[in-house]
């Protein structure tokens, strides 16, 4: 792949325009535009998703913690854009645009300086997204997150008038199809798909749960349902739980909608991480969030795993969220070639279940070529002294306590005094 960064040129090499194109010829409705989601999950195919942005660009220093805004998308298109490129060669069907938590509440909650506005970063995240979906089989998805409005009790026409305000911008740019994702209360991400229901594209709704349901308590059948009833086609979870719980749960969720004698897809994009140890709240409940949560990252073969389990659950739309990074797509992409027909540009670069160490200097290496050691291996974690497990924290407080009520003035030194005292147990 050659890419000028200053001149915002793209070339792919012969190989992995052969991959692009092949994949291209695939999913090309008769009339010669692309096929839609709702197209290809009707006709059985797998679509693969793409990661977790924000932790992403995180560690690349294009993202802080904390806020975990997407002002990237305007200060640093060039690193947007290229972490689109790395997840669509390596196997995504889907460009989502870097819009997380890009409504003007969040971006301008506790003190975080708002230097451009929500519908700045929606555009720009929309002219990426859609640049880079055009180089390859991609479709593009506009997406909406969970509010600070909703958290501090606002009305239901107050957090709809802030859908409302991103999902014009996603028309203006027609993406192809919208998601509704990271959202700890089904009320709001009801909320949010019949706003997005309204433009008539096709909605996906996640929700960030496990098999306890959301924060209110509500089952993961009952949720389900009721987004499905608002007007959401795909329905699943992303995000706060590692890939064997998100499937668990999104097999849940299809329980409930054929009870009720409803039709959706299924969507699932877990965490990177492994999860055993959290409560409902997910992975932001452990004391190693967010910066000391790398001993728990997914293997790409755990990932072949995932995709595997996820596909047999009957779940169609298989990518990641936080933690994710291109080669743990590939690796997705990789274990579904054959239902896919084909395998990602990425995988030129990479031997199945590591053949290519067949050509490693050191024979101890290349005695490891092969499905059954690395199908079998369990990881050390090179961490004598630290636990298998953690301690979640389990405030216990959701919507409606007094904590997470949101401003727009900075978190005061008080206010964190008395969250530190909360933490360590001082009276």
């Amino acid at each position: 792949m050659q890419h000028d960064r200053l001149q915002g040129s793209f070339s792919p090499d012969p190989e992995e325009r052969n991959h692009q194109e092949e994949a291209c010829a695939k999913n090309m409705a008769p009339s010669g535009e692309k096929k839609g989601i709702l197209e290809r999950l009707d006709a059985g195919e797998v679509v693969v998703g793409d990661g977790g942005f924000v932790f992403a660009l995180e560690k690349r220093g294009y993202v802080k913690a904390g806020p975990w805004t997407p002002e990237a998308s305007v200060e640093y298109p060039e690193a947007v854009r290229q972490l689109h490129r790395e997840f669509l060669r390596a196997g995504s069907n889907v460009m989502q645009t870097f819009t997380f938590y890009a409504s003007d509440d969040k971006l301008e909650n506790r003190g975080n300086t708002q230097r451009f506005t929500g519908q700045q970063i929606n555009e720009a995240a929309c002219d990426l997204a859609r640049e880079v979906a055009n180089e390859g089989d991609a479709l593009v998805a506009g997406g909406v997150s969970q509010t600070p409005s909703y958290l501090s009790c606002k009305s239901e026409e107050d957090v709809k008038a802030i859908f409302k305000k991103q999902i014009d911008v996603f028309v203006k740019k027609n993406v192809d199809f919208l998601i509704a994702e990271y959202f700890e209360h089904v009320e709001e991400a009801e909320w949010a798909v019949q706003v997005l229901k309204s433009t008539g594209k096709p909605v996906a709704a996640s929700l960030c749960m496990g098999p306890e349901g959301d924060l209110n308590g509500v089952s993961p059948g009952e949720c389900a349902v009721r987004l499905v009833k608002a007007g959401a086609q795909i329905v699943g979870i992303n995000c706060h739980f590692d890939p064997e719980t998100c499937v668990k749960t999104v097999k849940l969720m299809k329980e409930g909608v054929e009870k009720a004698g409803l039709k959706a897809h299924y969507m699932s994009q877990p965490l990177a991480f492994h999860t055993p140890d959290c409560n409902r709240q997910g992975f932001i409940d452990l004391p190693e969030f967010p910066f000391a949560l790398e001993p728990r990252i997914l293997t790409r073969w755990e990932m072949q795993k995932y995709a595997r389990e996820a596909y047999e659950a009957g779940i169609r739309f298989i990518g990641g969220c936080c933690g994710f990074e291109p080669y743990h797509i590939r690796a997705v992409a990789e274990e579904l070639g054959p239902e896919r027909g084909f395998l990602p540009a990425g995988s030129e670069k990479h031997g199945e279940w590591g053949s290519a160490l067949a050509f490693h200097t050191k024979p101890w290496v290349r005695a490891r070529a092969r499905r059954d050691y690395w199908e079998t291996l369990k990881p050390a974690s090179g961490r004598p002294f630290c636990p298998s497990m953690s301690k979640p924290s389990a405030w216990g407080i959701t919507k409606g306590h007094a904590d997470l009520v949101q401003h727009k003035e900075a978190t005061s030194k008080e206010e964190l005094k008395a969250l530190f005292d909360k933490a360590t147990g001082k009276p």
